[in-house]
């Protein structure tokens, strides 16, 4: 489903913010007095959070899915009836066509055509404005990731949070220790508050 495909992308929107709040500390070493195969100073901390587990476990994300779920369901099913409801007006009309004065038959098929262009736009309307919402709610969980992690780290002392997916995996390696998603988890869950119904 494009809803999923949309939500993968946020695994990597994870990755970007991550990088841009550890860029966001302005006590950066120059990258010429740093040697390769130098272990990472205890001052200069990187982390990674694994993003797929981090989507699958953060409730604010499965909330978020459940809700864009129900309303794309809900726009397929209303889309659905409509649709048939035309179909059959249209099948009526074959049925009757040959009975039908011929100024009957020609208003009937303008009214036809008529509503079938409503059909189309009501369609193409209802999917964009699916589209701008999905958008909307997917700016304001990759921003309350972004908050928090720019906070997590600061607070922490990181330089640094990486991200890693298994879908997109930008990291080939890294040392299980500077794995820090589960404590994100944490906090991200515990500071997320539920819209109330």
């Amino acid at each position: 489903m494009k809803l999923t495909t949309k939500f993968t992308g946020i695994a990597s929107a994870v990755a970007i913010v991550s990088v841009m709040a550890a860029c966001q500390n302005k006590e950066t070493a120059p990258a010429t007095t740093k040697k390769t195969d130098v272990p990472v100073d205890a001052n200069e901390k990187i982390v990674y959070v694994n993003s797929d587990s981090l989507l699958s476990k953060y409730q604010y994300f499965k909330d978020l899915k459940v809700k864009m779920d129900t309303k794309a369901s809900a726009a397929q099913k209303d889309m659905a009836a409509k649709g048939q409801a035309f179909q059959r007006e249209a099948a009526q009309y074959q049925q009757q066509a040959n009975s039908m004065p011929a100024n009957e038959r020609a208003a009937t098929e303008e009214r036809l055509g008529r509503k079938q262009q409503e059909l189309q736009a009501y369609q193409q309307n209802a999917g964009a404005a699916l589209q701008n919402e999905q958008a909307i709610e997917q700016e304001k969980l990759y921003d309350t990731v972004a908050d928090y992690l720019k906070g997590y780290a600061k607070k922490k002392g990181y330089k640094m949070v990486l991200t890693f997916s298994k879908s997109n995996p930008t990291i080939l390696f890294a040392d299980e220790s500077l794995d820090v998603t589960s404590e994100v988890i944490v906090g991200l869950n515990d500071s997320y508050k539920p819209e109330k119904k």
